[in-house]
């Protein structure tokens, strides 16, 4: 028989096997309480072997325990498998006995008795007879402490027993006196080996030990861990070898995350339980609602006390935590050897290495919910010694101003590792800017780097400034330079073996007209650092070698520090901000249970009194909506307190200062800003975008100190370095788009944006209008697009209204955000494009191109859609094609508003003919604009079929985002415009051979006459007989008949959309209309006769108006200028046209 446990278990927890051969059972036990008999009448008897086995998912790992080591949880009357070395034990307990018994025993030399004292106060420095007695205990009882049993069961439950009387760590100073003890009376490999199984045993028991309501024992554990590691040689022994290389140390920087409320106590702790229950229009949560119930308020602040309550017992845990990383930043111990710090930042370098380089390999990674804690820590403690150095020194830099110095990037310092560089590949950079190295930071690359320079010339250029540099290095250095010569061979081996860390050769110039000492410095690889290679010495700058002139000399910190907090940016960049977007889905969770809830209890309210079948499932559901609100919300407090808390957010905000900080520093370098790694970019991007949407409503942005000039120096970054061309990587430039793109959307970074110097904002527009062609065009369209939405025609919408009017259930789903244009962003747009004339032509060209492009291929996907609509068979269309599809309509949209945008602020461009590129570009507009209302509004056509399919991913493909676009150009400069440009403008349209009046009628619902009314109900009733595709993977099936919705549907009407359209964009349209209509009367009654030879022979539209030199072959002037944009050959003979004159036909007589 076999029995289903409903319990499932989590990350830490401890299951037990319980095999009865008596009974014939297998029990299991969670975390030492039984979960039930799973197995009764097993096979036993002779012959009968049992294995343990475990099925595991990716990532996932187990550790058995068979009884080499204690049993967490042993049961009475079952034994490990493995017995326990049950006589060591014995002889272990006894020789710790008789320990402890010196320990407490004073000699009174003059009463010659023996006296009891405190064990706590015992000395090492004590009487002879008391160390003899002790060397004789240890001779037996080292050898024992080299076996893990003994250490964990033994030796760490008496080192526990020390410190359970409470206070802090330093007021039990028998821990340090006893690990002194170790170290003189055990060999060196038996203390090694004991205190690597003591904190193997440390850090096991931390990781498994259960979550109770005042952690006390993950503080125990902690408490002992910061007693060992306050002993100054046990600490730099561990850092050496044991805490980076055995032990993954960084768990004890983690706090894991109570999956199963009631263990973990939160109950308890927050006995009442809230949740948001007002919601604003768009689903969103409102902080403070007005008409919030004295219940509600209640609940509310109970449950925030409860939530103080566990901040509380989380913040003692945390300060421990950051004690063990004080402990490990010590560089003041120096006693025994090299400082912890430097030994530390070299295993921490080497940590980031690892995860940096086995990212592909989840299995090899540290688990990124360790790296959040362990970032959260690291940054306290940095700051902690940062600050404490800066009290010691006044003229430094405060943590508060912390950065990373430009010189980190490219003086060879620093390992990179294989990360990416803003200008590419570092062999690559220092090839292409070793003279901007020389000259700027004073810093020449080692040959053996750069295979483009000979030894024979470097050592020519040495001999020729011999002279002069031997007396002055003499003097700059004080005679402390012992090699003035090129390294030797061993050490250019291990230069090329270490290809980040690469030998340079510093000029430090006494006087800025002085020329410059030639030094060679030498640089190891990281595992060979020691102080002098980090902090430097006697005039060697160490980390900060190469300082550009560019760069203040002012004392920063102590560069070990710089180093670290770099490790931290990275860190960042490597895990923690991917975590801190997955931790928000528990937020997410009681949102959506919450709005769930809400809306059963208002079903319940409704639901009549005659159908209790459907009150009872509605009271069922309320109740599971209820309980899963409870265990949400309990759980929410616990991941607010750890990961999103008001400290955390602040060291976030820290590191996104400090990125801002370093970038700036490193931009001034000018083209060394190239060495600069893409990871500082990723991380001012994403640690701006966790704090604005991860931390958020529990903490607002807005209350963190500097909060509007942060925002306005990350705005220069932006608009300053998303064209770069120092920056060469694709991603990195797709990133910078996009950030620039979601930072216009709202109006708080909006207002940052055109809060930053004017002629950066200047170059941002002229960057933003290059031309389209060569480069990701898309993003930079959505932007101009984001500044121009709220002023466009029929533009405010936050949804498209389509969508609420197929789909009314989603019309609470969070939106679009509220538009919000800049007019400052607008008019520097416009002064751009009205003044240099050839910019203006190319990006409208570009434009144009574009939007031809993107039309085209949306009606060729739809023609296939509709294809395969009609046929017979079973039909498929792939979920991507779909995708495409849509994405190709949004742009042509996204296209036809920067045309509006652009014609709108500019009309100049398309109406003043005096502008040589004005009437091409207005006859190209009309062409599109026409082909674009043609394929819309026609009856029967393409784009109705397709849009009354309703297939999942073309909601957005509807009439009215495209029609009302295109309204909005042609109500500008038919209506809005000057008397001439707008006869200009309906005498091009109008002469389009593609205009069709019955088009512009179609927008108000006027175009249909009886016969194009049944032509409009045959499409409709076709297309509704006509099976619906489903995306990929699902069956096709008839759509539902609906006589409203075809009713909707036979007519576009701007009429219909009263909520977007004002009465003043309706009576444009109609005077347009109106304008339009006579116009067209006049034009067909005054236009005579074309015959054939007159017509241009490329278009066959209009008349020939153009003949080319020398060829004097002819066209219309809109054929003969399109095709000069990209073609200097002559349509018909291929001769170099070298102008074009008008022609106007001869006169006959």
């Amino acid at each position: 028989m076999l029995l289903v446990f409903p319990q499932s278990w989590a990350a830490g927890d401890i299951v037990s096997c319980l095999v009865d051969l008596d009974e014939g059972t297998i029990t299991f036990c969670l975390n030492g309480q039984s979960l039930g008999t799973a197995f009764t009448n097993i096979k036993m008897g002779p012959g009968v072997a049992y294995f343990p086995a475990i099925s595991l998912s990716f990532k996932e790992s187990v550790a058995f325990n068979f009884g080499s080591r204690p049993l967490r949880y042993p049961v009475d009357g079952y034994l490990p498998l493995q017995n326990p070395p049950t006589t060591d034990l014995l002889k272990a307990h006894k020789l710790l006995g008789y320990m402890k018994n010196v320990l407490c025993t004073a000699i009174d030399t003059q009463e010659d008795r023996l006296l009891e004292k405190d064990c706590s106060l015992w000395r090492l420095h004590g009487e002879p007879t008391v160390l003899i007695t002790l060397a004789h205990i240890f001779n037996q009882f080292a050898p024992l402490m080299c076996k893990v049993y003994l250490v964990e069961d033994v030796l760490m439950n008496f080192l526990l027993g020390i410190l359970e009387g409470g206070g802090s760590v330093d007021e039990h100073p028998l821990i340090q006196q006893l690990l002194d003890l170790f170290w003189l009376l055990m060999e060196d490999y038996e203390v090694n080996e004991c205190l690597k199984q003591l904190m193997m045993s440390l850090l096991r028991a931390y990781r498994f030990s259960p979550i109770i309501p005042d952690l006390g024992f993950q503080i125990h554990y902690l408490r002992l861990t910061t007693a060992i590691l306050h002993h100054e040689k046990s600490r730099k022994y561990l850092l050496n070898n044991v805490l980076f290389d055995v032990l993954r140390s960084v768990v004890f920087f983690y706090i894991k995350t109570p999956l199963r409320v009631k263990e973990a106590g939160l109950e308890e702790l927050i006995p009442t339980t809230w949740w948001p229950t007002h919601f604003d229009k768009e689903g969103k949560d409102e902080r403070e609602p007005a008409d919030e119930s004295a219940d509600e308020r209640l609940r509310r602040r109970a449950y925030e006390r409860g939530c103080q309550r566990l901040k509380k017992r989380i913040e003692v845990v945390e300060e421990l935590q950051v004690q063990i990383l004080k402990l490990l930043l010590n560089n003041k111990d120096k006693t025994t050897g090299e400082a912890s710090r430097y030994i530390f930042l070299n295993k921490f370098r080497k940590f980031l290495q690892e995860n940096a380089s086995n990212r592909g390999h989840p299995t090899a990674l540290c688990p990124p919910e360790y790296m959040v804690c362990f970032l959260h820590r690291l940054i306290t403690a940095v700051r902690a010694s940062w600050d404490e150095g800066n009290r010691k020194s006044p003229g430094s830099v405060s943590s508060e101003e912390a950065y990373v110095p430009p010189q980190l990037f490219y003086n060879g310092k620093v390992d990179y590792f294989d990360l990416q560089r803003l200008g590419g590949l570092l062999s690559h950079l220092k090839k292409t800017l070793k003279d901007d190295l020389a000259s700027k930071a004073n810093i020449i690359i080692d040959p053996a780097e750069i295979q483009t320079t000979s030894m024979d010339d470097l050592d020519e250029d040495e001999e020729s400034g011999a002279a002069q540099v031997a007396p002055f290095g003499a003097a700059a250095m004080g005679g402390a330079l012992a090699r003035p010569s090129w390294l030797s061979s061993p050490t250019l081996g291990r230069a090329n073996r270490f290809l980040s860390t690469a030998a340079v050769s510093l000029m430090t110039p006494r006087r800025p007209l002085t020329q410059p000492e030639k030094v060679k410095v030498r640089t190891l690889a990281v595992e060979q650092r020691t102080e002098e290679d980090i902090e430097g010495s006697h005039g060697n700058d160490g980390l900060l070698l190469g300082r550009p002139l560019e760069e203040p000399d002012q004392p920063i910190a102590d560069k070990s520090l710089l180093e670290i907090v770099d490790g931290i940016v990275m860190m960042y960049n490597l895990s923690v901000h991917q975590q801190l977007g997955k931790m928000v889905v528990v937020s997410d969770d009681v949102h959506e249970y919450a709005v769930a809830l809400k809306d059963t209890e208002e079903k319940i309210a409704r639901c009549p009194a005659r159908r209790p079948d459907i009150l009872e499932e509605l009271q069922k559901s309320q109740k599971v909506f209820a309980e899963k609100l409870n265990h949400l919300s309990r759980r929410l407090a616990w991941i607010n307190a750890t990961i999103y808390s008001k400290d955390k957010m602040l060291d976030v905000y820290w590191l996104l200062c400090v990125c801002i900080r370093t970038i700036e520093h490193a931009d001034n370098t000018g083209s060394l800003f190239a060495f600069c790694p893409e990871f500082y970019l990723n991380v001012a991007m994403n640690a701006y975008s966790a704090l604005k949407n991860y931390f958020s409503p529990a903490n607002s942005m807005e209350e963190l100190p500097g909060y509007e000039e942060t925002l306005t120096q990350l705005a220069a970054i932006l608009a300053k370095h998303f064209a770069d061309p120092r920056i060469v990587g694709t991603d990195i430039k797709d990133s910078l788009m996009q950030a620039l793109a979601s930072y216009v959307c709202y109006p708080q970074s909006l207002r940052a944006v055109e809060r930053i110097p004017e002629e950066q904002r200047v170059a941002m527009m002229r960057n933003l209008l290059a031309p389209y062609e060569q480069r990701p065009w898309a993003q930079t369209n959505w932007i101009l697009v984001r500044l121009w939405r709220g002023c466009g025609f029929g533009y405010r919408y936050t949804r498209l209204p389509h969508l609420l009017k197929t789909k009314p259930e989603d019309a609470n789903l969070p939106s679009l955000q509220k538009p919000c244009p800049s007019l400052l962003l607008q008019r520097h747009m416009a002064e751009l494009l009205s003044m240099d004339k050839d910019m203006a032509a190319s990006f409208l060209n570009s434009v144009l191109n574009q939007l031809n492009w993107a039309f085209s291929e949306f009606i060729g996907m739809i023609q296939e859609i509709q294809q395969a609509a009609e046929r017979p068979e079973r039909n498929f269309v792939d979920t991507r094609q779909l995708k495409v599809c849509a994405t190709c309509f949004d742009l042509s949209v996204s296209l036809l508003r920067v045309l509006e945008m652009t014609v709108t602020l500019v009309p100049e461009i398309f109406l003043d003919w005096s502008r040589p590129s004005a009437e091409l570009l207005l006859r190209r507009l009309a062409q599109l604009l026409n082909q674009v209302l043609n394929r819309v509004t026609a009856e029967k056509n393409l784009f109705d079929r397709v849009v009354n399919l309703r297939l999942p991913g073309l909601e957005s493909v509807d009439h009215y985002p495209i029609l009302v676009a295109v309204t909005g150009i042609l109500v500008r400069i038919l209506v809005d415009g000057e008397r001439q440009g707008i006869s200009r403008a309906a005498s091009v349209l109008l002469s389009d051979p593609c205009f069709q009046l019955h088009s512009i009628q179609h927008l108000l619902g006027e175009g249909g006459d009886s016969s194009s009314s049944s032509a409009a109900v045959t499409a409709t009733t076709t297309a509704t007989a006509r099976p619906v595709i489903g995306s990929l993977g699902s069956s096709v099936a008839a759509p539902i008949p609906s006589a409203a919705g075809n009713t909707e549907r036979k007519h576009f009407s701007l009429h219909a959309y009263t909520d977007y359209i004002s009465e003043e964009e309706k009576q444009k349209v109609e005077l347009m209309l109106a304008f339009l209509t006579e116009e067209s009367k006049q034009a067909a009654a005054s236009t005579a006769p074309t015959s054939e030879e007159d017509l241009c022979p490329i278009c066959y539209a209009h008349s020939i108006s153009a003949i080319f030199k020398p060829c004097s072959h002819k066209s219309c002037k809109a054929c003969i200028n399109q095709h000069l944009m990209n073609n200097k050959d002559c349509f018909f003979c291929k001769a170099t046209i070298t102008g074009v004159e008008d022609y106007s036909k001869p006169a006959t007589s």
